[in-house]
């Protein structure tokens, strides 16, 4: 992208992004030329047209790009095409209307090319995950219901098949107390769904 600078004098120096290392450097745009200052300098009009313009471009940019950032480098090149052109679009009503226009058509352009890359992997598709049945919501809601430690009990004993050795050491509790919990989770799991059957069978 290339980006406009407008010195403290009013002079205007239009810059391109530096070439990677390695690699022969742009060919520089040409300086103005040296010697006095000639009537109505077009430089000074266009840093004034610059610095009043940009800010409300990029604004108007930026309410459809969604991109604050992507509508200023737009709207930068834009300026950059002008200058150059500036000696007749100072002449237009409202060379602004000129600016807009390039910097559209710069960000429609790039949505194009963004589309293209989307359509190419258009037939790619994820993987179908199923939702999970309505037995395991069931046992989520009730696993839900219960104490933690006899949630982790059950979950672990019956789910993840860990022993009750392997409990006991992963919760910091004897063999004993494991039993307990998993007695307990079990008999409170038992009364969860026969309350929900017998529900399901009243009505």
């Amino acid at each position: 992208m290339s980006a406009v600078h407008v010195g403290k004098d009013g002079q205007v120096t239009v810059s391109r992004s530096a070439a990677p290392p390695g690699t022969a450097p742009p060919a520089a745009e040409p300086a103005p030329p040296a010697g006095p200052v000639p009537p109505d300098p077009p430089g000074r009009d266009f840093a004034e047209f610059y610095a009043a313009r940009f800010r409300g471009l990029t604004l108007a940019l930026y309410a459809y790009t969604g991109d604050l950032a992507a509508a200023q480098d737009f709207v930068q090149e834009a300026f950059c095409r002008a200058y150059p052109r500036w000696s007749r679009l100072s002449a237009y009503d409202d060379p602004a209307a000129w600016v807009r226009r390039v910097a559209w058509h710069l960000a429609v352009s790039r949505w194009r090319r963004v589309r293209r890359e989307l359509a190419a992997t258009a037939n790619w598709r994820p993987p179908t995950v199923h939702g999970p049945s309505p037995d395991r919501v069931a046992l989520v809601a009730a696993l839900a219901k219960l104490p933690p430690k006899h949630r982790r009990a059950v979950v672990l004993f019956h789910l993840a098949d860990l022993s009750i050795a392997d409990i006991a050491a992963q919760e910091g509790a004897s063999e004993g107390t494991v039993r307990v919990w998993l007695h307990r989770g079990r008999t409170a799991l038992s009364a969860y769904f026969d309350d929900t059957t017998t529900g399901d069978t009243h009505d």
